[in-house]
């Protein structure tokens, strides 16, 4: 038998494995693994993202239990809540200092180190990889993709501007290497990228 056929099985098993080794370090934490969750999201999500519907996408649960799992760390005073100017139904969610100090405290503190000693070229190709598996199930699954405004299709730049054209809006630089919402994986290589005009 050729052991080549067995390799897409043993990467999902792997990583599988990966992520419930992970999730056993948030035992004996003071946050459950949902709110460990939340924490990061909002510590790696752009501004239009850390809202309570954009947490419910990126966690595939309801928007009651997303904002449950919010509140209670509301009541811990890790997060802060912000009304936004022009839509005063939508709140967007920030860590507070208190917040910064545990997320310094992740559970996830051993994983990271781990993959910290791939050299630069390893993590980035990795990094790569787990993106595109991660939205491509996204799209088989019928289920939203996240991802940073650099690989998506709404995103374009001209000089040091930033635009995206979801928002139709020009962009802040410390959103671009953000998680959002709005992700679109950008076409194939070879395929035309829209621009900020519409045209290719």
């Amino acid at each position: 038998m050729n052991n080549n056929l067995q390799t897409p099985d043993q990467i999902a098993e792997l990583l599988v494995h990966v992520g419930r080794t992970a999730r056993r370090e948030d035992a004996g934490s003071a946050l459950t693994g949902a709110q460990w969750t939340c924490l990061r999201f909002f510590a790696r999500a752009n501004g239009s993202t850390r809202t309570p519907s954009g947490f419910a996408s990126f966690q595939a649960t309801t928007r009651g239990t997303a904002s449950q799992t919010i509140k209670s760390l509301e009541r811990m005073g890790l997060v802060t809540g912000t009304r936004s100017d022009r839509d005063r139904r939508s709140v967007s969610f920030d860590l507070t200092d208190r917040g910064r100090e545990t997320l310094a405290q992740d559970p996830l503190r051993d994983l990271i180190d781990v993959i910290d000693t791939l050299g630069t070229v390893e993590r980035n190709r990795f990094l790569a990889t787990l993106s595109q598996l991660a939205s491509t199930l996204a799209i088989r699954r019928d289920l939203p993709a996240f991802g940073t405004c650099q690989d998506c299709s709404h995103y374009a730049q001209s000089g040091d501007t930033a635009y995206c054209a979801c928002m139709a809006a020009e962009m802040a630089v410390e959103d671009i290497p953000k998680l959002c919402a709005s992700y679109r994986p950008a076409p194939a290589a070879g395929k035309p990228k829209e621009t900020r005009n519409g045209t290719a």
